[in-house]
């Protein structure tokens, strides 16, 4: 089970921005801490150290953040609406666009996505994959 995931930011207060608008709708509550932005999940045993927790921090060796190639994050939501509604929040806190929210051939039928770029460049997806949503050409 992934426990936590650490995002390196070099502005830390213009990352942990973006991440609080797409994470605090799906539950996460921030806290700001010495050495970055803490996200957890409310009433989990032990959720310093999750499940899911993210963390924005500057690196530990003191080097600059950089892009991880080929890495990206995703989380979870429960409609197609609330991926359009995120993807938006996130371009309005600083993110870049990836992909516009909707359903991809590549994936399943009841896949829907959208795709963001994190102030620093990192790939985060937002994605909802409930059959109740609907499904592509449906």
């Amino acid at each position: 089970m992934l426990s936590y995931i650490t995002v390196g930011a070099n502005d830390v207060p213009r990352s942990g921005r973006f991440y609080a608008a797409i994470l605090i709708p799906l539950g996460y509550e921030k806290k700001e801490a010495a050495n970055g932005v803490e996200f957890t999940r409310p009433n989990v045993p032990g959720r310093v150290n999750g499940p899911g927790a993210v963390y924005v921090k500057k690196p530990y060796d003191g080097k600059e953040a950089t892009v991880g190639n080929g890495s990206m994050t995703a989380f979870q939501a429960e409609t197609h609406a609330m991926v359009r509604n995120l993807h938006a929040a996130g371009l309005e806190a600083g993110g870049s666009d990836e992909g516009a929210p909707g359903f991809r051939d590549e994936y399943s039928d009841h896949f829907y996505v959208g795709y963001l770029r994190d102030p620093l460049g990192n790939k985060v997806a937002i994605f909802c994959a409930n059959p109740a949503e609907g499904t592509r050409g449906r």
